[in-house]
Formats: structure tokens, sequence, C-alpha cells
């Protein structure tokens, strides 16, 4: 890898990482709904102003409707589902568990879609097991209470993903192919438009919200064009420079920096359970990513 590659994987890592910190603000503020709703709203908006600079051809080629439903188990419901556990949980903790999304996607593609599972990758999924409930039972005090719904919330979001690594596969990469910038485009126009009748829903029957919070406004503006738009680009290009499997260390990286954003900017701290949930839980996703030099997998 060059210096350059390195200094774009801290980027991606450092940037992914505040997505949780700006969620963790305006989530309280607004509401989760509305949150994840202007998340996507913006990505969707920023990469439409990519697109149009770059003069990209909108050819879907007859795959538009599956990159729809791909956005909404992508990214609407993830991104609702980090933003509740925004309310709840603090942003470390919603990072280290997104970290999972690599085991969620071994146990989905072993359970649901028959791939192999090699003896490596089911010890690393029990390791996760245990790390997630590591988390959940030995948390901090303050949020105890809450633990249980915002862990849940986070591991729908990284269910979520892992499915749409698999439906990606069949419904795009099976089938021709199609320009990443255009499954991305595409992907948060569907997120947008599952989430937007639940934000009608929520404005018209939810308690009353206050829309004029400039550091508020500041947070959705930031985790939609800089967390999802200018993320997007950073990720595909480093796919294209240095793979997908060296670009997947990204999952290690993310949770320290969500860490150090918690503490500097919401004064957050974290747990001995926590940490020690956090390396079994990095350990974890190491045994499932990492290259394996002879494959024993269970049928």
């Amino acid at each position: 890898m060059r210096a350059i590659d390195y200094v774009r994987l801290l980027s991606l890592a450092a940037i992914w990482g505040a997505s949780f910190l700006f969620m963790r603000i305006a989530s309280p503020a607004i509401g989760a709904i509305n949150t994840a709703f202007f998340r996507v709203f913006f990505g969707f908006i920023g990469l439409a102003v990519i697109i149009f600079f770059i003069r990209k051809s909108l050819a879907f080629r007859g795959k538009l409707s599956k990159i729809l439903i791909l956005g909404a188990v992508n990214s609407g419901i993830p991104f609702l589902m980090y933003s509740i556990a925004a309310t709840l949980l603090p942003a470390g903790y919603s990072a280290i568990l997104n970290a999972t999304t690599p085991l969620m996607g071994a146990m989905i593609g072993f359970f649901v879609f028959s791939e192999s599972l090699s003896i490596r990758k089911l010890v690393g999924i029990a390791l996760g097991i245990v790390g997630i409930t590591i988390i959940t039972s030995v948390g901090d005090s303050n949020i105890a209470g809450n633990t249980y719904i915002g862990v849940a919330a986070c591991i729908i979001a990284t269910i979520g993903y892992g499915f749409a690594g698999f439906l990606t596969r069949k419904w795009i990469t099976q089938q021709g192919g199609l320009d990443a910038t255009l499954v991305a485009f595409g992907s948060q126009l569907g997120a947008t438009l599952f989430l937007a009748p639940f934000l009608v829903w929520t404005i018209a029957t939810g308690p009353k919200v206050d829309w004029l919070q400039g550091d508020i406004w500041l947070s959705l503006l930031a985790v939609g064009f800089i967390c999802t738009s200018l993320a997007y680009i950073l990720y595909f290009r480093l796919i294209a420079d240095i793979g997908p499997l060296r670009s997947l260390t990204v999952t290690f990286l993310v949770p320290p920096f969500a860490v150090l954003w918690g503490y500097l900017v919401l004064d957050e701290t974290i747990s001995r359970g926590f940490l020690l949930g956090s390396l079994i839980v990095l350990l974890s996703v190491w045994l499932i990513v990492a290259p394996e030099s002879q494959k024993q997998k269970i049928a």
C-alpha cells in the first residue's frame, strides 16, 4: 500500500467514526426518524451533485427498482436503527457493534444463502456473540437500562448490511454489474423514499421539534454530505486501489475514532466491560475477514 492509501484509509475511518458522533448529537434533539431521513436525503443530494459534475450517465440498465430496495435494506433501515441507538448509547458502543457487520454477513451467508463456513469463521462468530454479550451485560451503569434496546437496534442494522451484501451480489454483480457511483446514488434515493413516509408521520403525530438549532443542522449536513457522500467516494476509491479485502480493515479503525470523537466532543466515557467486549468483537471480525491459507468448510 502507498502512503496515500493509508491516508485515505485513516480518513475514511475518521469520517465514519464521526458519523456516530453526529447522530449522537442530532437524534436526541430532533428524533431518530428525522435524523435518519436527513442523513440519507443529504447523502442523496451530495451524490446527485457529484454525478452532475462528473457527467455520469444515469444508465441503470433495468436495475433501478432493485437498487431502490437495496437502498432501504442497506441504508434506510440501518441508519434509522443507528439513529435510535444514538439516543440510548454512547457513540463508541454503536461503532463497535457496527464492526460486527462481517460477523452478521458470515452468519446470514451460511444460514440463508447456503454459503460455506470455515472452522475459523465459526470460531469468529462464537467470539463475536461472546463480545456482544459482554458489552451488553457489563456496560456503563448510566446506560444500563437502555443498553439492550440500543444494542438490538445496532444488531438489526448490521443484519441489514449483511443481507444487502448478498443481495447486491445477486441483483447487481451477477447480473452484469453497474458503476458503483450509480449504485450508491440509487441506494440513497431508495433510502430517502423509504424513510419519507416515516418523516411525514413523525412530523404530523410526533412531539414538536425545534428546527432552529444550528448545531443540529451542521451535524445533519456533516453526516449526510461528509459521512455519506464523501465517504462513498473514498471507500470506492480504496476498493479500486487496494482491493476489497484490505479496504475492510477500515472496520477495525472506525470504533477507536468514534470513541475518540465522543470523548473529545461529548465527554463520553467507556467501561472496562466495553473495552473487553470490544477487543473480543474485533478479534472475531479479524477471524472472519482475514484471508485463510487452508479452508476447513462446513457444508
